[in-house]
């Protein structure tokens, strides 16, 4: 392993760690098993941690993500950090691991604590009838403002990147997936734009633009129309290039 990071609270973890990440294959428990990146769940010291493996990028890439570009291992890393920091819930970060060779970057690992949580964002969407649906997506909104007033820009905000876990007075919710971040200041229609992939029914527009007008004392109308019209344009793009496969693989 030619470069290991390691949050300094974990650091007497070292050993245990590289051990899960050296018997990655055929140790632990799937959480998520993709073609491009797969997640395990280990035990350690009665702690459960998450291992993600990043697929092996190309030649080009692999030479990129060692001399020019941080790897997303390290990006996945820094950024809980960073958010974490700020007061902004995401599993937190233990480690970062990066193997390269002589060309580049061949295998890298990001580690972070395991989150016990109830359903993640797709669920409203899929359930309109979801118990408190309207009030999570209220907190929801809120937590998304609190990304925002913080300068984050999460460019991966879609509903499979946002973990919910109740608790006694409502809801937490947890970014997942954080390679693809930037942190800069967003004006009103940048904001609304961020809130594009999350594939939002006219409803749950009404409901998150209601709320965001709400604590950032934007006029509704302002609000709703730019989250409308975003929202409208990403499913329209999305679902234009599904036309385009289908009909191209209907002619092969």
């Amino acid at each position: 392993m030619n470069l290991v990071h390691i949050h300094p609270e974990f650091k007497h973890l070292e050993a245990e760690l590289l051990e899960c990440i050296a018997h990655f294959d055929e140790a632990g428990t799937y959480v998520t098993k993709g073609e491009r990146n797969t997640i395990k769940s280990f035990t350690i010291d009665k702690e459960i941690v998450n291992v993600k493996s990043f697929k092996t990028p190309k030649a080009f890439n692999s030479f990129i993500y060692k001399n020019v570009r941080k790897s997303k291992a390290r990006r996945s890393f820094e950024y809980a950090k960073r958010l974490t920091e700020a007061g902004i819930l995401t599993p937190f970060p233990i480690a970062y691991v990066e193997n390269t060779s002589a060309m580049g970057l061949t295998t890298s690992y990001f580690v972070s604590k395991h989150i016990d949580y109830d359903l993640d964002f797709r669920v409203l969407i899929h359930n309109p009838l979801y118990e408190d649906r309207d009030e999570i997506l209220r907190q929801f909104t809120q937590f998304t403002y609190k990304l925002h007033e913080n300068s984050v820009n999460f460019l991966d905000h879609s509903p499979g990147n946002t973990l919910i876990v109740k608790n006694e007075g409502g809801y937490d919710f947890y970014l997942i997936d954080l390679n693809r971040m930037r942190f800069e200041s967003m004006d009103l229609s940048k904001r609304m734009e961020n809130l594009k992939r999350l594939w939002l029914s006219k409803k749950m527009i009404r409901i998150v633009a209601q709320e965001y007008a709400r604590i950032s004392n934007e006029s509704f109308e302002t609000v709703y129309d730019l989250l409308l019209e975003s929202s409208r344009g990403f499913k329209l793009r999305v679902n234009r290039k599904k036309r385009f496969k289908r009909k191209y693989l209907n002619k092969k």
